[in-house]
């Protein structure tokens, strides 16, 4: 064990902030012995209004025309049974809204009034609402799925540096099915994805086989993630001492000199103040752990505004470059090109829509059957657009329960979308979904609605209303968005403690964790979790107890039915 007594957090997300709440509640440490250094207080959780994320780190160069309404770059779906640690942690916190509530009491009181049943979780031209509950396998697609399901954790290195198209190379109508559909754009999956971690998730999501179509058993936060979430995180953490230091880019590990690389302690980082762009320097001692948050889904993102598409930023991203700087040193500590070299295979475009009234809600509500809150909308082509000369899903909505921000009016709506291949094009105006405006991705939300509108009144006739309702819309170009499902092998993620670190942990969606799934609040906390058991001395079989829904026979039973059915 390497107990320490102090810590400092490179990165201010879920992952790190879960860290300090352990250490404190949990090493019974000082909040005053733990400090945070981070770019902005938005990372992948995020959720604010407008014109309070302008100035953050990657939008100060891309000054907005219009800096109403709210942004919510992406959403999450949580699930209870598989969020252990997630849930844990948000126990151990007061909800920011909900008086005498805990954060998790307040997801579960939300959830218990407000359950998910997403009766148009796919819609196609020419056939409306499709009956997802038919997954749409043939023999090849259940073998394959089969032999993925039963592989065991210790052969998943066979899958390293495979792809999910490399994996039904020779099947490609598993990309045909309703299945994949609805996987990919639940998780943000691409055929180019690593087929590992597509294993990962079908240990750990085996039970939403059965429900996959409805989205049941989908939990989801009161508010924005930033309000439900974060927000109760930082609250906590301030209260009890801990100093959270924004504008600074952390841009080099200093390590002590090792005649062989058998030891990694970190002696000083080297940062930059982003406001005064002076260079500052923190000394690390003997009695403080180092915690990276070694990469980022945000990172590097854009925002555009209703008339300007969202600019392509190049940077290889703040975490990540800090990664790349360890790596050069050591070489147990991963592979961070294997992630952020490859945009093409990452990256997506999303938008964040406020509307000063509610017709384009009732409209959506009308369309789809069902109410704001339940609704993960992914709209099929009717024509082939994959490289595969496959049909496959344009774009997603997700329409959340309103209010969505505490500061809502009453009258107003906020909805996301995303485009999870954005150098498609558009079918509307012919051009990739990267450079059109928000006010273009408006028009091709409802050109996509209108298409699957029952009548009797087409939601086209309502297009000037609609438009005239609109308070802002922001796209945004995340050029990192899936890059944590990257091709990849299992070797290319630090663990979350490296072998001969003394004061080194990483954390966050790019470490690797036995059975964790990323891309999920659980990965991040459980990530920070053992972080913080590692440097207070705690035991690991102290951690929370992950379920292994995949070695129960029950399950199992049901997602055999539902793979055959």
């Amino acid at each position: 064990m390497m107990r320490k007594n102090k810590a400092v957090m490179i990165g201010a997300g879920i992952a790190n902030m879960a860290a300090a709440v352990y250490l404190i509640q949990e090493g019974h440490w000082s909040g005053e012995n733990i400090t945070f250094y981070a770019l902005d207080q938005h990372g992948s959780n995020d959720g604010d209004t407008t014109d309070s994320v302008i100035d953050d780190y990657w939008n100060k160069n891309h000054p907005l025309s219009n800096t109403k309404g709210y942004i919510a770059r992406g959403g999450r779906m949580l699930n209870y049974r598989t969020y252990v640690d997630l849930m844990d942690l948000l126990d151990r916190i007061p909800s920011m809204t909900e008086p005498n509530m805990t954060a998790a009491e307040d997801t579960r009181d939300f959830d218990a009034k407000h359950p998910t049943f997403d009766k148009a979780r796919l819609l196609q031209p020419g056939q409306g609402i499709l009956n997802a509950s038919k997954l749409g396998f043939n023999p090849a697609d259940r073998k394959l799925l089969t032999q993925l399901i039963l592989m065991p954790d210790d052969e998943e290195t066979k899958l390293d540096n495979v792809t999910i198209a490399d994996y039904f190379a020779d099947d490609p109508h598993f990309f045909e099915t309703n299945f994949w559909f609805m996987w990919e754009t639940t998780f943000a999956f691409r055929t180019r994805s690593s087929a590992q971690e597509l294993r990962r998730y079908m240990h750990q999501m085996i039970y939403e086989f059965t429900q996959i179509e409805h989205l049941v058993g989908v939990n989801r936060t009161r508010y924005n993630q930033y309000e439900s979430i974060m927000l109760p995180l930082i609250n906590y953490l301030k209260a009890n001492g801990c100093q959270i230091i924004l504008n600074r880019r952390v841009t080099a590990f200093e390590f002590k000199d090792t005649t062989m690389t058998d030891e990694i302690t970190v002696t000083g980082l080297q940062m930059v103040n982003t406001t005064t762009n002076q260079k500052e320097h923190v000394a690390i001692d003997d009695d403080t752990a180092v915690i990276f948050t070694n990469g980022s889904i945000t990172d590097s993102a854009t925002l555009g505004d209703y008339d300007t598409p969202a600019p392509e930023n190049m940077d290889y991203g703040a975490a990540s470059s800090l990664w790349r700087q360890a790596t050069e040193h050591f070489y147990n500590l991963g592979n961070p090109d294997k992630f952020f070299a490859d945009r093409d295979a990452s990256e997506w475009v999303s938008f964040t829509l406020t509307t000063k009234d509610h017709l384009l809600l009732n409209e959506i509500t009308r369309i789809t059957t069902q109410l704001p809150g339940n609704a993960l909308n992914s709209f099929l082509s009717t024509t082939p657009i994959t490289p595969l000369d496959q049909i496959d899903v344009d774009m997603s909505i997700v329409v959340h329960h309103q209010p969505h921000f505490t500061s809502q009016k009453p009258n107003e709506t906020v909805l996301w979308g995303y485009f999870l291949y954005p150098r498609r094009n558009s079918p509307l105006f012919g051009k990739p979904y990267i450079e059109l405006t928000g006010k273009e991705m408006l028009l091709e939300l409802i050109a996509h609605l209108s298409a699957v509108d029952p009548g009797p009144v087409n939601i086209k006739e309502k297009e000037d209303d609609i438009l005239a309702s609109v308070i802002n819309n922001i796209p945004v170009y995340m050029p990192y968005a899936s890059a944590l499902f990257n091709n990849r092998a299992k070797i290319d993620r630090p663990e979350v403690i490296p072998e001969h670190a003394t004061n080194l942990a990483f954390t966050g969606e790019f470490v690797e964790q036995p059975y964790q799934m990323i891309f999920t609040e659980q990965s991040a906390v459980r990530s920070g979790e053992i972080a913080a058991y590692h440097f207070a001395g705690i035991p690991m079989s102290h951690l929370v107890d992950t379920p292994r829904y995949d070695r129960d026979i029950k399950t199992l039973l049901r997602a055999t039915k539902k793979l055959f059915a």
